[in-house]
């Protein structure tokens, strides 16, 4: 599609395709009949919407084509030639915001307020004050990064606005919107092609806009009829030419029975065709603008109820839900981790655990949301649904074995039980993740037992078959360290959601002057500077400059502000593919630059570096305090994999609390957060501190 270039370009642009085509027999038989079969079309495609009407049995008009994998008909002409063969046809749109705003509606409905969504104020100053200052992710087709730096320009105070800037941010239309809102603003002096249009397009500053604007112009000027201008509306955005010849001198001739000079009306008649080509329908966009308004407006009033709807109906989406916790963490919402005692199937709304807003009529009103368990990668929502039902009608587990004795092994698995407690569905009851993964087969095996027995009628001599199981021992492993619990939570839920893999780096990154990503992307004394900035790899990908024809990379981050992405050039880019293969955090020296006609910065990677081996090199030491002497084999374990680094290590032996010795080791290491948490990890250590 558009320009994407052809497979042989690809292989003859980039020499990695190659050199696998030449050493692997498989993937240069694949290309080879790639090749073959490019351009091709894979399948017959059947329109999304569209629904065509007729006045008798549609195979008497067209022919029919029946899908395999569907069970309803379709027309085998495409949607221009099936009107021209006497059929009626409509786009019925579906759309999720209409879901999302029924979901938040009842979660608002939950704490007592009923809001009536299809009857709000179209004159509520939160809502206006949102979407002036460009908050608009989740809102309905106000959410894109250019939209929302258009919406802090126009600054909309009236729901016409709104109307207004869906019609317009489109390609082609887009080239009025700055017109529009220096009319608007008073920067620009309001003019109109002739003052019998005033009442016409004094709504809209003086631009042409809409295709009704195009028609009533027609109407006022020439003496059209409604279907007359309808039929120029049609020609104008057809652009057929004997027809607009001919409605030319139509247009001219009306406009002088009206006292018009002739030369004017060819000269509005240019201006009109100019915008017809584009013209938005305005029922239309006043429609899209309704839900537009609609989503803002709960955003506004009811922001935590809002984003859980927004967030439930994305739950198998994992970048949109990553996106929406880094608004969340903007909007100083908490999100609470999964929970089999707390989370439903979707995500949820309830107290937050602590007061965290002061003013009593903010409308975030100390909530919090709650993480789904339906939401988390390979669990499923059909079994996720079971076990809600079952914790709502008999009560909240009490252990793990409570939970495994209750659930149903035909709709759960080892698998899934691995992936909650990976999630940390599971610490309200266990709290080592590490023992709860470990257990999961221990558990499935307990759930088949008990529901053996419950279903052969048996009862035990104490009348109470899931007390007479005699409960095994969980297993005993080490407990998982920080930074591989949060990179399990982030393959299982897809984001970090207990902390961040920064945290741990604090006294580095504060040592080091690393600039967050709030402050890099907002203060505008950083705009032309260099500065060094750490992150987690959230994704990365390559492609080619429209302009240059140079490769380029797009590396996503993220630290405990804020996400952020920056360009890699050729130079770096061999450097990113390696750091992006390991995974770990890396810490970037940045160039801010601000985008052409835009609020936005942008940021260009000139060197990057893994974060671990930047805290390796710095100069600290390690304060080990032991339990008498057993411990000091595993600690001597641990520091032997992060040897070579500057990093000076004490080891201080206690003996029934009392320092007993305290021994500084000749070897010097590499102390990372990685070691800190390794060290901690070893039995009898009763202390771990960076020094």
């Amino acid at each position: 599609p558009g320009s994407a270039m052809t497979l042989q370009e690809a292989i003859d642009y980039e020499p990695r395709l190659r050199a696998e085509m030449e050493s692997d027999e498989l993937t240069a038989t694949v290309m080879e009949r790639a090749l073959k079969l490019e351009g091709l079309f894979a399948h017959s495609s059947t329109h999304a919407a569209g629904v065509v009407i007729g006045d008798r049995p549609l195979q008497e008009l067209v022919p029919l084509y029946r899908d395999p994998k569907s069970d309803m008909p379709v027309t085998q002409f495409n949607m221009k030639w099936v009107e021209q063969a006497g059929l009626v046809k409509f786009d019925f749109l579906g759309l999720k915001t209409l879901t999302v705003l029924n979901r938040a509606v009842r979660y608002v409905k939950a704490r007592g307020i009923d809001v009536d969504i299809d009857h709000l104020p179209l004159d509520d100053a939160r809502t206006y004050a949102l979407l002036s200052s460009g908050d608009a992710a989740g809102v309905f087709q106000l959410e894109s990064s250019g939209m929302r730096s258009v919406l802090k320009g126009l600054k909309p105070d009236k729901f016409e606005d709104i109307i207004a800037i869906v019609a317009l941010y489109r390609p082609g239309p887009m080239d009025n919107i700055p017109t529009y809102i220096d009319r608007k603003h008073g920067r620009k002096e309001i003019v109109y092609p002739h003052e019998i249009l005033t009442d016409i397009l004094s709504e809209t500053y003086g631009v042409i806009i809409y295709q009704e604007q195009v028609m009533e112009i027609a109407q006022v000027m020439s003496g059209y009829s409604l279907g007359e201008a309808d039929l120029l509306r049609r020609a104008m955005g057809k652009k057929i030419k004997e027809e607009m010849d001919k409605q030319r001198g139509r247009f001219c001739d009306g406009a002088v029975e009206r006292g018009i000079p002739v030369e004017k009306a060819s000269e509005i008649f240019d201006l009109v065709t100019k915008f017809a080509s584009y013209g938005f329908n305005k029922s239309h966009a006043a429609a899209y603008a309704l839900v537009a308004y609609q989503t803002a407006y709960m955003k506004a009033n009811y922001p935590v109820e809002f984003m859980a709807a927004t967030m439930s109906l994305d739950r198998g989406n994992t970048d949109k839900l990553a996106f929406f916790k880094q608004e969340l963490q903007r909007m100083n919402v908490p999100l609470l981790p999964p929970d089999i005692n707390r989370s439903g199937v979707n995500f949820l709304v309830e107290p937050a655990p602590e007061t965290y807003c002061d003013a009593p009529d903010d409308p975030r009103a100390n909530l919090a949301v709650r993480y789904a368990l339906g939401a988390i990668k390979g669990v499923g929502a059909q079994a996720m649904r079971a076990v809600t039902a079952e914790r709502e009608d008999h009560g909240r587990f009490s252990d793990v074995f409570d939970f495994a004795e209750r659930i149903n092994p035909r709709l759960l698995n080892k698998r899934q039980l691995e992936q909650l407690a990976a999630a940390g569905a599971f610490d309200s009851l266990l709290s080592s993740r590490a023992q709860a993964h470990a257990a999961a087969e221990i558990l499935m095996r307990t759930a088949q037992i008990v529901t053996e027995e419950r279903e052969s009628a048996q009862v035990s001599l104490f009348e109470s078959a899931p007390d007479a199981i005699d409960r095994p021992s969980l297993p005993v492993v080490p407990n998982w360290t920080e930074a591989e619990q949060l990179d399990i939570e982030r393959k299982a839920v897809g984001f970090y959601i207990s902390a961040h893999p920064l945290d741990s780096y604090h006294k580095i990154l504060r040592r080091e002057g690393i600039v967050d990503a709030i402050t890099a992307q907002t203060d505008p004394g950083k705009i032309g500077a260099t500065v060094k900035m750490a992150g987690a790899i959230s994704s990365y990908r390559e492609s080619q400059s429209k302009k240059t024809g140079r490769p380029f990379g797009a590396l996503t981050l993220s630290d405990q502000t804020d996400s952020f992405e920056m360009l890699i050039f050729e130079d770096g880019l061999e450097q990113a593919r390696m750091l992006v293969d390991k995974g770990a955090p890396v810490v970037a020296t940045v160039s801010i630059r601000k985008r052409d006609g835009e609020d936005s910065v942008g940021l260009t990677c000139r060197a990057l570096e893994s974060l671990e081996d930047m805290a390796a090199a710095s100069a600290s030491g390690l304060m080990i305090e032991v339990h008498g002497d057993r411990g000091l084999s595993g600690v001597g374990r641990a520091l032997s994999q992060s040897a070579g680094g500057r990093g000076q290590v004490h080891v201080q032996i206690l003996l029934e609390g009392a320092k007993l010795a305290t021994i500084a080791l000749e070897e010097r290491y590499k102390v990372t957060p990685e070691l800190i948490q390794a060290v901690a990890a070893q039995l009898d250590v009763a202390h771990v501190e960076e020094v």
